[in-house]
C-alpha cells in the first residue's frame, strides 16, 4: 500500500510540474502529459500504474464528464440539439463504415475486425476534447457543438462496439439488423439517460435539505459516479448517465441564480472548484498514462506504414461524417459556418475511450493485438499532433484572438 501511495504522489508531482512548465511555455497540458509519460517509460521509469478497461471507465470518467455537463447550459444546448444528436449518432456511424472498408480494402483486415476497430474509434472524445477547448480558450456555439457532440456519441459507439464485438466472435451468426441496432441504442442510451435523471433529482432533493457546502458536494459525487455505476450494473450507458445526472445537477442548482435554488451560494461556488480540481487530477493521470502505455507499446504485427494508413483513414471517415452531414443543416437556422466544420473534423480527438475499449476487447477477437495497437497509434496522434496544432488552427480559422 505504501508502494502504491508513493508511486501515485510521484506522478501528481510529475503532473504538477508539467502544468507549471507548459504554462510557462505555452505548451497544450494534455500534450505535455503525455510527451513526459512517453520520456518517463523510455528512461524505464517504474510508474507502478497500468491502463486498464476498469481504472478509465470506473475511476476517470465519471468525474470528467459529470464536470464538463455540470457548465453546460441546457437553453443553449436545447437550441442546437438537432444537429449534435445528427453527428453523435449518424456521424459515429458514417465514420465507423468509412475507416472499416478502408482497412479492409487498404490493409486486407478482415471486415469484421475492421468494423470493430471502426466503431471503437469512430466517436470522438470527451475527455480529450473537453482539456483541448479548456487550453485553448474556445467559447460559444462551436464549442458547444463539439463537447456536446463528444459527451452524447461515445455512448452511441459504445453500444455499437458491444454489438459488433458480438457478432465478429460469433460463428455462423446473422449480421445484426439496422432494426435491432436501433432498438438496442434507444434502450441502452435512453436507459442510462433515465438512470441519470433520476439519480440527478434524487441528489437535488438531499441537498435541498442542507445548507452545508461539504455536503452538498459529496452529494453530486454520489450522483456523478453512482449513476455510472448503477447504469453499468444494468448494462445501460454509465457516459450519458453521468452526463444526464450532470446536466441536471447544473442547470436546477449550480448554474441557477434564481433565489429558489436548491443549492446555496456557498454550495455552488465550491462545487464548482472542486469538480474543476477532480478534472484537473483524472486529466493528469490519464494523460500520463497514455503516454507511458504508448511508449510501451510494441509495433509487432503493425508496421508504420500500416499505422500511418490507419491515421488518414481516421481522417478520412472523420471528414465523411462532418462536412457532408452538416450539409444538410446549411439552409436552416441550424447552419454551421464552413470554418466551425474545419473545427469539428481537426478538433475531433480520440483519447481514453477509444482506449478503454480496445483495452476491452477479448484475447480470442481475431487481429486484436493490431487493433490495440492502432487504437493507441491514433490516440498518441490526436493528442500530440492535432493537440498541438489546435492553438495555430483556430487563430488560422480567426476563432480565438492572434497572440501580439
Amino acid at each position: 500500500m505504501d508502494v502504491i501511495l508513493f508511486r501515485t504522489l510521484g506522478l501528481l508531482v510529475v503532473a504538477i510540474f508539467v502544468a507549471m512548465i507548459a504554462r510557462r511555455i505555452r505548451l497544450p497540458y494534455t500534450v505535455g502529459l503525455v510527451i513526459t509519460g512517453i520520456a518517463l517509460a523510455l528512461a524505464r521509469i517504474e510508474t507502478g500504474a497500468v491502463l486498464t478497461h476498469d481504472f478509465i471507465f470506473d475511476i476517470i470518467l465519471p468525474p470528467l464528464l459529470f464536470e464538463a455537463a455540470l457548465c453546460i447550459h441546457w437553453k443553449e444546448l436545447r437550441r442546437d440539439a438537432l444537429p449534435v444528436l445528427v453527428l453523435a449518432t449518424l456521424g459515429v456511424i458514417i465514420s465507423a463504415l468509412v475507416l472499416a472498408v478502408g482497412a479492409a480494402v487498404a490493409l486486407h483486415w478482415p471486415f469484421s475486425s475492421a468494423l470493430v476497430f471502426g466503431v471503437l474509434i469512430a466517436a470522438t472524445d470527451p475527455v480529450a476534447v473537453i482539456a483541448m477547448f479548456k487550453e485553448t480558450g474556445v467559447k460559444g456555439r462551436l464549442r458547444l457543438l463539439v463537447e456536446g457532440e463528444s459527451l452524447l456519441n461515445d455512448g452511441v459507439a459504445a453500444v455499437l462496439f458491444a454489438l459488433v464485438v458480438s457478432w465478429a466472435q460469433a460463428t455462423g451468426g446473422e449480421l445484426t439488423t439496422p432494426l435491432e441496432v436501433g432498438k438496442a441504442v434507444a434502450l441502452t442510451a435512453g436507459g442510462g439517460i433515465i438512470v441519470g435523471l433520476i439519480c440527478g433529482l434524487a441528489a437535488i432533493a438531499v441537498s435541498g435539505r442542507t445548507s452545508d457546502h461539504l455536503v452538498e458536494t459529496a452529494v453530486t459525487m454520489v450522483a456523478a459516479y453512482g449513476s455510472f455505476l448503477l447504469a453499468d450494473h444494468f448494462q445501460l450507458s454509465g457516459v450519458l448517465a453521468t452526463v444526464a445526472a450532470g446536466l441536471l445537477m447544473g442547470n436546477l442548482g449550480v448554474l441557477n441564480l434564481r433565489d429558489d435554488n436548491t443549492l446555496s451560494l456557498r454550495g455552488r461556488e465550491f462545487v464548482v472548484a472542486f469538480w474543476e480540481f477532480a478534472a484537473f487530477i483524472a486529466n493528469s493521470f490519464i494523460f500520463l498514462l497514455i503516454g507511458v502505455t504508448v511508449a510501451g507499446i510494441p509495433l509487432t504485427g503493425t508496421g508504420a506504414a500500416a499505422l500511418l494508413v490507419i491515421i488518414v483513414l481516421v481522417l478520412i471517415g472523420r471528414a465523411f461524417a462532418v462536412y457532408p452531414l452538416c450539409l444538410l443543416f446549411a439552409w436552416s437556422r441550424w447552419a454551421i459556418p464552413i470554418r466551425g466544420q474545419h473545427l469539428l473534423w481537426w478538433g475531433g480527438l480520440r483519447g481514453a475511450l477509444a482506449l478503454a475499449l480496445a483495452l476491452a476487447l477479448p484475447p480470442a477477437l481475431a487481429m486484436r493485438n493490431e487493433i490495440v495497437i492502432a487504437a493507441f497509434g491514433v490516440v498518441a496522434f490526436s493528442v500530440l499532433v492535432q493537440g498541438l496544432t489546435m492553438s495555430p488552427l483556430l487563430r488560422m480559422l480567426g476563432l480565438i484572438p492572434k497572440r501580439h
